[in-house]
């Protein structure tokens, strides 16, 4: 029987090494072209019936509204109507609205949970905390949607006069609650990343622990948190759910949070239902305000990124 010598041994297992690495290798790849061809057709499908939209629509009255026979301006979103309007700034108007809303809500609740379980919890409290504040992300949407027009909006009607039943406060507010987790897990992450010879240099000088978690651990932490907040701006602005169930589907352009709104996902999911022939004008819409959503948050990710890039921190 011959027995390889060491020699041969370190070969064997060297080539074997070698063709293990270049699988993974190729595995990856495979991975991270799938995820580019994935958001090329995307980006192609919604252009493709985008530009099918704009062949029917007047891209002046999508940008712009229209003005009517008597002289007067008009800017509404009603494709399903017998009388068509195709004005974008209705749904937008809505959109922003609810996520400035639920951000309202969510930036200061997730920066204080973040700030606590980072400066101020004990490890094994923290450990205990962190999973049970995620859970609030993986409770389907839909109950966040059903749970605001059942329960917020009836609570809200005793306090604020002329609520309506749809509305853009309650639907802002329990969708800030739901974005309460993404923006403390990114932001604790951020902080805890912030070197501890930073905080001691800090208590040496003389520094409070408050001083130290906002004066020094913040800035620090900057880049990650801002990141944490543009990323929950994106997620509050693709949010269907919660928005078609307590915000209504009806676009008004207001400023009034005890409005009924209409947001751009909302439309989605109202044609999404089937009640329009496809091929029709009421559904290349959907294709068209699917683009605009979808240049709104490529906008946010390249703020995300400039921000992150301008604010990062660089520790030896």
């Amino acid at each position: 029987m011959n027995i390889p010598e060491p020699d041969s041994l370190d070969i064997y297992q060297r080539r074997d090494r070698n063709i293990k690495e270049n699988a993974i290798g190729y595995a990856l790849l495979i991975c991270a072209c799938i995820s580019v061809l994935t958001t090329i057709a995307i980006v192609f499908e919604l252009s493709s019936e985008t530009i099918s939209f704009f062949g029917k629509a007047n891209i002046g009255e999508f940008l712009f509204g229209k003005t009517l026979p008597d002289g007067n301006y008009s800017c509404s979103w009603t494709p399903q109507f017998s009388e068509k309007s195709f004005c974008i700034w209705p749904t937008v108007n809505g959109t922003i609205m609810v996520a400035l809303i639920a951000m309202l809500v969510a930036t200061p609740l997730g920066l204080a949970t973040a700030i606590y379980l980072s400066e101020y919890a004990s490890p094994r409290l923290s450990k205990f905390l962190r999973p049970v504040i995620e859970l609030l992300a993986g409770v389907p949407t839909v109950v966040y949607g059903y749970f605001a027009l059942t329960f917020i909006t009836p609570v809200l009607s005793k306090i604020i006069p002329n609520l309506q039943g749809f509305n853009a406060l309650s639907a802002g507010l329990i969708m800030g609650v739901m974005i309460v987790p993404t923006i403390a897990s990114i932001s604790t992450d951020a902080m805890r990343a912030v070197p501890i010879s930073l905080r001691e240099a800090a208590y040496g000088l003389g520094s409070t622990k408050k001083e130290v978690s906002t004066n020094v651990v913040l800035p620090a932490a900057l880049s990650g948190i801002c990141a944490a907040i543009i990323l929950g701006i994106s997620r509050a602005v693709g949010e269907t759910m919660i928005v078609a169930i307590a915000a209504g589907q009806k676009p008004t352009l207001t400023l009034d949070p005890r409005q009924t709104v209409g947001t751009m996902t909302a439309y989605i999911a109202q044609v999404a239902k089937g009640d329009s022939r496809v091929g029709s004008v009421e559904y290349q819409a959907l294709f068209a305000v699917g683009m605009t959503l979808f240049l709104i948050t490529l906008l946010l990710n390249i703020i995300s990124k400039q921000i992150s890039k301008r604010f990062q921190e660089t520790y030896e």
